[in-house]
């Protein structure tokens, strides 16, 4: 039976890679475990935790997405590319593939891309999903690595968060303000405490 352990990556899309550094590992924190890239192309990936990522390609066309409020339908420019689901060894990968061999859904080859082994398939809405197995000798999260041939003076600083890129909290918001507000779901537990 496969094992999940996670989501591997999700591998959204930028217009701006320094910009996108800039967020992802000093502003919020995430570790910037692999740097690829050539002329015209990078792909970079953050540290969410020990079995998840985040990851972007910098595609020079793109632009940001209009914002639009969570889970609401939208039209137009987009910024999602396909999301990689982690397992625990190379049977699972194996085992996925012949699942949808089976039901005559297409599937990629074992694709072997030095830190991670991967399959490649669609869901029935189009999602191209990736699942992926991470090679232990080449965790990245242990040695991060920037193979990018044009890194910018950014990435160089390291894959660690920098401090003072972003202005520091000067008032946190005191125990005594903070709310906690229903949401969608909420009606599922009446009468339980859902706010602090």
């Amino acid at each position: 039976m496969v094992k999940y352990n996670g989501i591997n990556h999700l591998a959204l899309v930028t217009g701006d890679m320094d910009r996108t550094v800039r967020f992802w590992r000093d502003l919020l924190g995430f570790r910037l475990v692999i740097g690829m890239g050539s002329t015209g192309y990078k792909h970079y990936f953050f540290e969410v935790s020990d079995t998840d990522m985040i990851a972007f390609f910098e595609w020079p066309d793109v632009g940001p997405v209009n914002e639009k409020e969570h889970g609401r339908p939208a039209s137009g420019r987009v910024a999602f590319d396909h999301v990689s689901i982690g397992v625990e060894n190379e049977g699972d990968l194996y085992e996925i593939k012949d699942r949808l061999d089976a039901a005559d859904i297409w599937v990629s080859e074992v694709i072997d891309h030095g830190f991670i082994h991967s399959i490649y398939s669609f869901d029935p809405n189009g999602i191209a999903i990736e699942f992926s197995r991470t090679i232990p000798e080449n965790d990245l999260r242990s040695k991060p690595k920037i193979i990018d041939k044009n890194p910018s003076d950014i990435t160089l600083e390291g894959p660690d968060p920098q401090p003072g890129k972003w202005p520091g909290v000067v008032t946190p918001t005191p125990e005594t303000q903070r709310k906690v507000y229903r949401g969608v779901g909420s009606e599922l537990f009446q009468g339980k405490k859902t706010s602090g």
